[in-house]
């Protein structure tokens, strides 16, 4: 029997599969989010300079982006469970390695290669086409927003969380105690379904092959590739060197990590508005007002008084902004291409994403180690921002022909 046909369990309820996807989403984009935080101590205790751990982390990235199409397709094909599983796995491999890095090959091979191969097998986009599956087209963007948010409650969980580990046991055991933390996914992930499509959409015999060639051919689906460049320049960046940047403004450390958790926490708020958005109004002009409003408020912060209200200003607004775009983004692929290749056709912009990712990390320690300042790359990020603003509005919203006939043929 196909696992399109395998029937659930009763206790796998929607309410449950969203409850525990949101579980996922916490604690993989959580532990994620906060590497930025050992910058400065792993730097200073190795004696590395801050592009060899942004190269670390820019690979990191780039891992993560090559890897999501291939765990988004394997997830496609036979359901995510295993997926995340074996990305978890690897995962607590990657970061316990970090921990014992001596130096910067190490660094690369644990926290780079390995780190990025996990969190990409153990994604949140993975969860977020699990979660499509199990709600309707009427709730699906809100429920992607959830998701989307649940992450960002992870975020506000381990940041100060794993600042308190720095402080209190040294950043190697810190690193160790994020690695025990990945395991808590591997049982979460065995209560998820693992099917690989909804029952009340029509089926359509596709493969994985025509369903990206379909998407590349759609000039929506480019432009929407595009953009994400952005997200993930901006997103990566800000990440993995604001900690060090606010550090070199005279601010205590403290400052940098609570700003990684009101980014979190605003993130939140920004997440479900944009979910709840997008299930009203058009996901192409939220997604250029994001862009947009990401240019202002960078401006912004250069432009402001240096303390810490300015700081904790800047994370909040930049929060509500931060993963917002991925409700719209996700929420524009399954309304045009439909559910069954979600995983995959989003991981392929995703890529696009995580090479933003890897130039944002990693030129961000490179013009740092030239110039002795990060204001270069908030410039970029700026110009970056008001493109991608403008890239977004000439996107087709509009379900392909193959799924309004099938609409009206099971409406």
């Amino acid at each position: 029997m196909s696992s399109n046909t395998i029937s659930k369990p009763s206790w796998r309820t929607p309410l449950v599969v969203l409850i525990v996807g949101c579980l996922i989403s916490m604690v993989g984009f959580g532990v994620r989010s906060v590497l930025g935080l050992f910058l400065e101590p792993m730097t200073v205790a190795n004696d590395w300079s801050r592009e060899t751990f942004a190269l670390a982390m820019a690979i990191q990235n780039l891992l993560w982006g090559i890897g999501l199409p291939f765990a988004g397709a394997i997830a496609d094909r036979t359901g995510p469970v295993r997926v995340i599983i074996v990305g978890a796995l690897i995962y607590a491999i990657g970061l316990w390695g970090m921990a014992q890095a001596e130096g910067p090959p190490a660094l690369y091979l644990f926290g780079g290669i390995l780190t990025g191969v996990g969190v990409a097998f153990t994604a949140f986009s993975l969860v977020l086409a699990a979660m499509a599956r199990v709600v309707g087209p009427e709730k699906r963007s809100l429920a992607l927003g959830l998701g989307t948010a649940a992450g960002s409650m992870g975020q506000i969980v381990f940041s100060p969380l794993s600042q308190g580990f720095i402080a209190a046991f040294g950043w190697n055991t810190a690193l160790i105690l994020l690695a025990a933390s990945t395991l808590v996914l591997i049982p979460l992930a065995a209560a998820l379904p693992n099917t690989t499509s909804r029952k009340t959409e029509a089926h359509y015999d596709q493969s994985i092959g025509a369903a990206i060639r379909e998407a590349v051919g759609h000039r929506g689906y480019v432009l929407l590739t595009a953009g994400f460049f952005v997200c993930g320049f901006h997103v990566a960046f800000i990440t993995v060197h604001f900690p060090a940047y606010v550090r070199d403004l005279g601010l205590a450390a403290e400052v940098g990590a609570y700003s990684i958790a009101l980014i979190g926490f605003f993130n939140i708020v920004g997440s479900l508005l944009s979910g709840a958005a997008g299930q009203r109004w058009s996901k192409k002009f939220g997604l250029s007002f994001i862009y947009f409003a990401r240019s202002i408020v960078i401006t912004g912060l250069l432009l402001a008084p240096v303390n810490a209200a300015t700081i904790y200003l800047f994370a909040s607004i930049m929060g509500l902004l931060w993963l917002s775009t991925i409700p719209l983004t996700t929420g524009i692929v399954a309304q045009v291409f439909g559910v069954r290749y979600m995983a995959t056709l989003f991981g392929v912009i995703f890529l696009s994403h995580q090479i933003g990712s890897f130039l944002g990390v990693w030129l961000g320690g490179w013009i740092f180690d030239a110039t002795g300042s990060y204001n270069p790359m908030w410039w970029a990020g700026v110009g970056f921002g008001l493109l991608a603003a403008a890239v977004h509005l000439p996107i087709n919203e509009q379900p392909l022909p193959r799924l309004r006939q099938s609409a009206s043929q099971h409406g």
